[in-house]
């Protein structure tokens, strides 16, 4: 909390934003005024409740440092700004920007309030680095009514895509710089924030419905019109990052666009190899770029994803019970610095102790750390499990899985190999924690069975966990 010290004006509220902050770092069910003030041994919550309603801080000053915070730790010369919005189901409507509307928290129409958020995402990590709450039209239609949850009288109604395209600016004119934009259909969608953008000199690759209808050299078409003509050479097999469920690989294809203003065009079209669903988004850069280029922005809008599911099932982003404005602009606020610092922590932990899917190593990576540790190097060309000697005897070997072993991590040896395997159980508990948290598994190394697992016919056992 050094570094944000200065944005309090007195050490009372200072102090306790320090234990609020502590709070929603603490392992409780849950987060909110009353059990973190009892969490902090505070008698009653009216502490907390003062710092985020009516204690003298800026909130926008700390969201300024943490940018500066993130984007100095997580620096990316490739980062992407992801924009997004995410929404917490209420269910009076006294809090601030309530409606029924559709969120995709519920994946329906439900009572809600939304915010947008715009996220840094880089090789190293990512997290959120601007917010905005979106206040509907019933809002600021009521003068009185955003007067009593403590919005200012100038409130006016923006939609989402201008509130991201006032998050992008300020990204910006901070002084920093990045060479792509992507988002969701709502953004992809809104010309104005793709002229915005243009103007910047941003690349953008932003998903638009079936129906978006874009300029070609044949004339207009809708998007889905144009995936049907695509024949079956024009599909190429790429990688799209990692997902909750491991690699993710899809069929790509891009369609040059014809549009008189500056720039390079496209229509980039996704498609699922099991299902066939498609997926399409409107390009722009300002000089050509490969498609792998392409592929990686788009792949990088499931960042903001893992975002939303880190701020508020550690940092308590959608449990605040605050009503006013001014309480919850404070409190997202205190949220994103919590994630931040845990994003940063992590990226300094994946640099020094790589998670399981840096332990996947090739054959020659694996022969070169055998001869670096002068030992003897097996190496079966059957299938991808590779054994480095690091001793004598077939008890000092560390088990590594290639292809066979995704679905873990590259934690288990390939399926029918029964050498260096793990019990049932144990292997669905290394399974089930791979796919539940593959952002989040700073820990697991590689598992050494015990003595004799090498004899054939013996199922071996796991010594122990080794975690960092």
């Amino acid at each position: 909390m050094g570094r944000f010290a200065g944005r309090f004006a007195r050490a009372e509220p200072r102090l306790r934003a320090g234990r609020l902050v502590l709070g929603l770092l603490a392992d409780l069910p849950r987060k909110n005024c009353w059990t973190i003030a009892e969490w902090a041994g505070e008698k009653a919550p009216y502490g907390m409740q003062h710092l985020l309603c009516r204690a003298s801080w800026d909130a926008d000053a700390v969201r300024d440092d943490v940018r500066e915070y993130v984007v100095e730790h997580l620096h990316d010369e490739a980062a992407v700004l992801v924009v997004d919005e995410t929404g917490d189901v209420k269910k009076g409507n006294r809090t601030v920007g309530v409606q029924r509307q559709y969120t995709g928290t519920a994946g329906r129409i439900e009572n809600s309030q939304i915010a947008v958020y715009l996220v840094y995402a880089g090789m190293r990590g990512h997290a959120a680095v601007d917010r905005e709450l979106y206040v509907p039209r019933s809002w600021t239609c009521d003068p009185d009514r955003c007067r009593a949850a403590g919005l200012g009288e100038n409130t006016v109604f923006a939609t989402k895509p201008e509130l991201a395209r006032v998050m992008i600016e300020r990204f910006l004119d901070a002084g920093h710089r990045v060479g792509w934009v992507t988002g969701d259909e709502v953004y992809g969608g809104n010309p104005k924030l793709r002229s915005a953008l243009e103007e910047r000199g941003l690349g953008y690759v932003l998903a638009v419905a079936c129906s978006a209808e874009v300029a070609t050299k044949a004339g207009m078409f809708r998007a889905d019109a144009l995936a049907a003509k695509l024949p079956k050479h024009a599909w190429q097999k790429l990688w799209a990052g990692r997902g909750a469920k491991g690699h993710r690989f899809y069929d790509w294809a891009v369609i040059d666009l014809a549009e008189a203003a500056p720039g390079h065009r496209q229509l980039l079209i996704r498609r699922n190899r099991t299902t066939g669903e498609l997926a399409y988004y409107r390009c722009h850069s300002a000089r050509p770029v490969p498609l792998s280029t392409l592929v990686r922005t788009a792949g990088s809008r499931w960042r903001v994803e893992e975002t939303f599911q880190t701020e508020k099932g550690l940092a308590g982003l959608d449990e605040h019970q605050v009503r006013r404005y001014p309480s919850w602009i404070r409190w997202v606020t205190l949220a994103m610095l919590v994630h931040a610092f845990l994003a940063v922590v992590l990226a300094d932990e994946h640099a020094h102790r790589p998670g399981p899917h840096d332990l996947i190593l090739s054959r020659p990576q694996v022969r070169e750390r055998g001869r670096q540790a002068g030992a003897p190097v097996s190496v079966r060309l059957g299938h991808e499990r590779c054994r480095v000697g690091s001793g004598t005897g077939p008890a000092a070997g560390a088990w590594m899985a290639g292809r066979s072993g995704r679905a873990t991590g590259g934690l288990l040896p390939p399926a029918g190999d029964r050498r260096g395997a793990l019990p049932r159980r144990q292997r669905h508990q290394v399974a089930g924690y791979a796919r539940r948290f593959p952002a989040l598994a700073t820990g697991v190394c590689l598992l050494r069975p015990l003595a004799g697992c090498g004899t054939r016919g013996r199922a071996a056992r796991p010594a122990a966990w080794c975690r960092p």
